[in-house]
């Protein structure tokens, strides 16, 4: 044998091998590559999370605010002046909503506080009286070991607030983060997205422009469906509790309670359900356990309708997931990631489908969009200026999803080469 010579496995070898188990080994180094891709992914993610979910929140942020800023352009209002609108629209109904809350709660403190006081009595007697052998000796110890708890994990509680406290800067540098993604994807968006696709090799830059264009899409789709959804549920629990409050004598913090379910249900599937126990914890302490037991009825009754009417036909025609894929990604996605994770499961599995699905099917040749597809003047019949558009060709500038609008031709009048 020569050295340097190329070698082939030995023939009998070769031979001695299942087909089935030889295919099965093909697959399998492959799926640990791609295994090993994906962990390599994660990990970076989690080691730059303190700046990637700000920017994530501010491309979420972006997708709502950009359509309201290219609606306003078209409708002859200034750039600059459509973005400062879009932006200061937004922070208003962020600011309005937590002001109403704030203001809600702090009025309704005093009443709160003591009804919380009297209901604790009221379920330490049902409990003494219950049957079950109780006695006020029991309560006493189960007290005892509660406080004795906390004092032994005071150090563990002080230091969580400490750290808690270290972290307001982090907070500070957050929304620092998100505002600023915003306000440059509002103002820049299609130089950002010139640049990113020149990052990729130049015979793959309209594909990598086509399956942006899809993400993009379906991601301002999702965010617009997901404040419909979350509209529902938070007036169905709000409208609900306050239904059942007429009964015993009027329920409190209705507003807040919906604005807190609106807020929750962006995590799908399971923010509404746990926001709106705070509505049947606000039942229970005002109105008794009967009127609890109803405002749960109300609870489950708009997560049914959530789940088996707004999902499949509002959610699912504009993400293209199954719900058990949304099931199952915002639960993996909590377990690694938290409360951030269970946010951005669905818009990141909403996104990622679209993109490639667009790739995988060759979609991205036909897009009719205007950010695949560029208008260019062409003299017409009687010397009238039309609109010829033309598809960008491999190695093209390319503008942004998100960017200004491009001109499109008036119908009947455009071609496509």
């Amino acid at each position: 044998m020569a050295w340097g010579k190329k070698t082939h496995p030995d023939p009998v070898v070769e031979d001695s091998v299942p087909l089935g188990m030889r295919i099965a080994g093909a697959f399998s180094w492959r799926v640990l590559v791609v295994a090993g891709v994906i962990a390599l992914f994660v990990w970076l993610m989690t080691v730059f999370s303190d700046i990637l979910i700000p920017f994530l929140i501010g491309i979420v942020i972006s997708a709502l605010l950009v359509p309201v800023s290219n609606w306003l352009q078209r409708h002859h209002v200034p750039k600059w002046l459509a973005v400062v609108l879009s932006l200061l629209g937004g922070l208003a109904a962020v600011a309005g909503l937590l002001w109403l809350v704030i203001d809600q709660i702090i009025a309704s403190y005093p009443s709160l506080r003591d009804r919380t006081v009297s209901q604790y009595g009221n379920v330490r007697e049902f409990v003494l009286n219950s049957g079950f052998g109780i006695s006020q000796r029991d309560v006493n110890t189960w007290l005892d070991e509660a406080t004795k708890w906390v004092q032994d994990n005071s150090g563990t509680i002080l230091s969580g607030v400490a750290s808690a406290g270290s972290s307001a800067t982090h907070v500070f540098e957050a929304l620092f983060i998100i505002l600023f993604t915003t306000i440059f994807l509002l103002i820049d968006g299609k130089n950002v997205w010139r640049w990113t696709v020149r990052l990729f090799p130049r015979k793959a830059r309209a594909t990598v422009d086509g399956a942006g264009v899809a993400g993009w899409i379906t991601l301002t789709s999702f965010i617009r469906v997901q404040i419909f959804v979350a509209f529902v549920d938070a007036v169905g629990i709000g409208l609900g509790a306050f239904i059942v409050g007429l009964f015993f004598g009027g329920m409190p913090l209705v507003i807040p309670i919906a604005a807190i379910v609106f807020l929750g249900a962006f995590i799908p599937v399971v923010g509404a359900i746990v926001t709106g126990f705070l509505a049947v914890f606000v039942a229970l302490i005002f109105n008794g356990p009967l009127a609890a037991v109803l405002v749960l009825g109300v609870v489950l009754l708009v997560q049914q309708i959530e789940g088996h009417i707004l999902q499949p036909l509002v959610m699912g025609n504009a993400v293209k997931v199954h719900p058990l894929a949304v099931v199952l990604g915002v639960t993996a996605a909590s377990g690694l990631a938290g409360i951030a994770g269970a946010f951005f499961a669905v818009p990141l599995i909403a996104t990622l489908n679209a993109m490639v699905t667009t790739i995988a099917s060759g979609r991205w040749r036909g897009l009719d969009s205007d950010h695949v597809l560029e208008a260019t003047p062409k003299r017409g019949q009687h010397g009238r200026i039309q609109l010829r558009r033309r598809r960008h060709q491999v190695g093209d500038e390319v503008p942004a999803p998100g960017s200004d609008d491009q001109p499109s031709a008036e119908p009947g009048t455009a071609s496509t080469n």
